[in-house]
């Protein structure tokens, strides 16, 4: 485990507002930021992995918080758990023949939500190579969004990636029911084959956990602050990790409990400043790492007419490319939010900066994105510098790497920025959902 602390620096942005008889400086302060983080981000946390216990534990503080703080439950349910189910495939045989030859089970990645599958040749499944030299990762991706049925034949060259694709989960909210895809490595040609397989198909409950604080005068209009507190759990050789690793646990501080973190520190605030005129809905996704499923869930259960603004909030625990007192907005120039927010923060040293990794089209990768391609002005506020995070999705990515003081002052910025969003003055423009890349 590290044991270096970075060194803390005082910021002096001028935030002051006062609440009722507080000031923000007092509610919003590296001792409950670092309270809540070393709860989220410690080992017994497990890295926070979906379905295993830790993911249940990590949910049952945020449910805890959300109680203390004095939230409302949404929509009237008896607790702040919003549940649904994934469906998981596992496997328990399989038997490829192509060509006449029994390829070794090792070599092979399967990924069916049928309970038994039987296919050759004949039946209507494609044959399909990437060769050396291809872009594997995107090839993957095309088949495995894809909806036929697929028998991938990959170049000995990637026999390194047979791990990592080995182990991605067999979990989705989608089963494409009729459809398999099977990757065989280290096999050119396929001229007839035959393959067999038995799946065990269950269905598995997760929860976002979802507080709300009514709107005074706009009840009906609503802002989302939201973070994921799923993460990558205990990581292992498959997976990368160096035999010798003496940490395996993926803390995950930075990505996100710091998300987690701030909307917690946000509803204590906005719960204490007790003036919002719409509703606010404080979220907090699961099953971000295996495709957003939490925040796809969340957001079909919205009106997205009715949500005024999304602020998601992803990895704010290290210091942007531009130093202390910043942060960027991904889809800057798809609506005028971040303009709003950088003029609610005239007179302070905090600025936002739009999304200096355009290339990553990070728009797209977060939580946000769901109800952004709805037209919401829903965007992600970061600071991790994604061209060089020394500690994203690795074992490292522990509290002791996280500035808290500079953390501390960006949810400051990000609760004095919105302010007139959830005061009800400012409403920002739509996203475009005909132009969205």
């Amino acid at each position: 485990m590290k044991k270096s602390v970075l060194g803390f620096f005082a910021l002096s942005l001028g935030f002051s507002c006062a609440v009722e008889g507080q000031s923000m400086d007092k509610i919003i302060t590296p001792k409950e930021v670092t309270r809540i983080e070393k709860i989220l981000a410690a080992d017994d946390m497990q890295g926070r992995r979906t379905f295993t216990p830790a993911i249940d534990k990590a949910s049952a503080f945020i449910e805890s918080e959300f109680k203390r703080i004095g939230l409302q439950t949404y929509n009237g349910t008896p607790n702040f758990r919003q549940e649904f189910f994934m469906t998981e495939s596992k496997a328990v045989s399989s038997k490829i023949v192509i060509d006449g030859k029994e390829i070794d089970n090792a070599k092979v990645v399967a990924f069916s939500y049928q309970s038994q599958v039987s296919l050759t040749e004949k039946n209507d499944i494609s044959v399909v190579k990437i060769n050396k030299g291809d872009n594997i990762g995107q090839k993957f991706n095309e088949y495995y969004n894809g909806t036929k049925s697929v028998l991938v034949l990959v170049d000995a060259s990637f026999n390194a990636v047979l791990a990592d694709i080995k182990h991605i989960d067999r979990i989705t909210a989608d089963p494409k029911e009729n459809t398999v895809l099977l990757f065989v490595f280290g096999v050119s040609d396929a001229t007839t084959f035959s393959i067999d397989l038995k799946n065990k198909i269950s269905k598995k409950a997760l929860n976002n956990v979802v507080g709300v604080l009514p709107g005074k005068s706009k009840p009906d209009e609503y802002v989302i602050f939201s973070g994921h507190y799923d993460h990558l759990g205990v990581g292992s050789p498959e997976e990368g990790m160096p035999h010798n690793a003496t940490d395996s646990i993926y803390n995950g501080a930075n990505d996100d409990a710091a998300g987690t973190t701030a909307v917690i520190m946000l509803a204590n605030y906005f719960k204490k400043l007790n003036n919002n005129e719409r509703t606010i809905i404080f979220t907090t996704f699961v099953a971000e790492e295996l495709g957003g499923y939490g925040a796809k869930y969340f957001s079909k259960q919205m009106v997205p007419a009715k949500v005024i603004a999304m602020f998601n909030l992803e990895m704010i625990g290290t210091e942007s490319k531009w130093g202390k007192n910043s942060a960027y907005i991904t889809g800057y120039e798809k609506t005028n939010m971040g303009a709003i927010l950088q003029k609610n923060l005239e007179g302070t040293a905090f600025k936002f900066y739009p999304d200096p990794y355009p290339e990553q089209q990070l728009f797209y990768r977060s939580d946000n994105a769901t109800l952004a391609k709805l037209g919401v002005p829903a965007h992600t506020i970061s600071t991790s510098k994604m061209d060089s995070e020394p500690n994203y999705h690795t074992a490292d990515d522990e509290i002791e790497t996280l500035d808290i003081d500079n953390m501390t002052e960006i949810i400051k910025a990000i609760a004095l920025s919105s302010s007139s969003i959830i005061s009800g003055k400012d409403a920002p423009t739509r996203v475009d959902t005909t132009q969205l890349r």
